[in-house]
């Protein structure tokens, strides 16, 4: 089976996240240490604030896509943990590519839920384009064989 999820997955879930909070953390610190908290109220509200964008952009982009998609023909295989699940294409209903997002995103909407909910959205694996406003190869392959896999059931 191919794999159609991108190899950076782990960096995007875990390893950004981790150094975005990483950094507040250290800055907080070292405000805390010499004392600038004392002289600037913001030298705390700021970190908040970045602290409270992060937990916002992750939730809704990053910490809610599966670990693995792979393509076995008439269906995928997604894993998420150690959770895994066969979905048929003939259960999407909706294929959504976003595009001006990073990472991009490919959003399954399914028919009857599954183990991970009505909705599995995953990084699909792509190459360097120079141009930004290009179609994601593998949305746009999904999009015509679920639409082929409607029609045939």
């Amino acid at each position: 089976m191919e794999r159609i999820s991108s190899g950076s997955t782990f960096f995007a879930k875990k390893v950004f996240p981790a150094v975005w909070f990483g950094f507040i953390v250290i800055f907080l610190g070292i405000g805390a240490a010499t004392g600038a908290w004392r002289q600037s109220p913001m030298f705390i509200i700021q970190p908040l604030i970045m602290v409270a964008l992060g937990v916002f952009l992750f939730r809704k982009l990053v910490w809610d896509i599966v670990d693995d998609v792979r393509d076995g023909g008439a269906f995928l295989l997604v894993r998420k943990g150690g959770i895994e699940e066969r979905v048929a294409l003939a259960n999407v209903m909706n294929v959504n590519v976003t595009q001006f997002t990073n990472p991009q995103r490919i959003t399954l909407r399914l028919r009857t839920p599954g183990k991970f909910g009505n909705e599995i959205a995953f990084i699909p694996k792509s190459s360097f384009r120079f141009n930004p406003f290009a179609r994601n190869p593998v949305g746009e392959a999904l999009i015509q064989r679920v639409d082929r896999a409607r029609m045939n059931s």
